[in-house]
């Protein structure tokens, strides 16, 4: 499977950002982070690597890369919208695998971006993401940091900000370290899905709970629909959401990595 897997990697990219304005064109180690992400995704083996944006900024900056741009609407609520827009005008085939990587991972392995492709393609979900173990007490009680419950057959069972299972003995006793059971899970917010079923999703009423936490994939599951949640082969960084990310991230390519 792994030799003759064919999948998209999209790239969800505004230029509008409250944190952080203009940030996929924010220069790493002398590159716009949009280019870092493309290079990642390419490094993946991705079939054909997309990028999805409303502004003509990105696009000129992307103008000598190897992807294809796709200009859309500026009033996407979600990241999942936007490629919708783009299969939509792309036409790709409903079996298409589309992997989502968000726009501000210049550091996402390409390893990670190929699992989630081989977990959609070998498994029975309509849509598939990446977890990795939290390893902290911080970690876990930090709303930023969402965090996944999966379910004896590999789908998730629910996404939070807040930190779930919720240990009740251990917690009552200390909320300073993790009990050695269970382990606890942080989501890493990389999508795999066909193409019919994103563009299904997006088509999709907005829900309750995906309304409180501000996590989009809980509307697939409020409304049925599985998601496969697999183990990241290797760490995925942080991504950029701030300036003092953009000085992390930059002082990590400068140094090699």
């Amino acid at each position: 499977m792994a030799d003759t897997l064919n999948f998209i990697v999209a790239i969800p990219a505004r230029y509008a950002s409250t944190r952080l304005p203009g940030k996929p064109l924010r220069q790493i180690a002398g590159e716009p982070m949009i280019l870092r992400v493309a290079q990642r995704a390419l490094a993946a083996g991705a079939t054909e690597v997309v990028v999805a944006t409303d502004d003509a900024r990105i696009a000129d900056a992307l103008r000598d890369a190897p992807v294809r741009v796709v200009m859309t609407r500026t009033d996407h609520a979600s990241g999942s919208d936007r490629l919708a827009e783009c299969a939509e005008k792309l036409r790709w085939a409903d079996d298409t695998i589309v992997v989502n990587l968000q726009g501000d991972e210049p550091l996402a392995p390409p390893s990670g971006i190929r699992a989630v492709a081989e977990c959609l393609a070998t498994g029975n979900a309509p849509m598939a993401t990446l977890a990795t173990p939290i390893g902290t007490a911080r970690e876990l009680f930090d709303p930023n940091c969402v965090k996944v419950v999966a379910g004896l057959d590999g789908h998730a069972v629910y996404f939070s900000r807040a930190p779930l299972p919720w240990a009740r003995d251990a917690f009552a006793r200390t909320q300073d370290v993790l009990p050695a059971e269970p382990v606890f899970l942080r989501h890493i917010g990389i999508y795999a899905y066909r193409a019919g079923f994103l563009r299904a999703f997006a088509g999709l009423a907005p829900t309750l709970a995906e309304r409180a936490e501000a996590l989009e994939q809980l509307r697939a599951i409020e409304h049925g629909h599985r998601i496969a949640v697999r183990l990241a082969p290797e760490p995925f960084p942080a991504g950029v959401d701030t300036p003092a990310d953009l000085a992390r991230v930059d002082a990590l390519v400068r140094a090699g990595a």
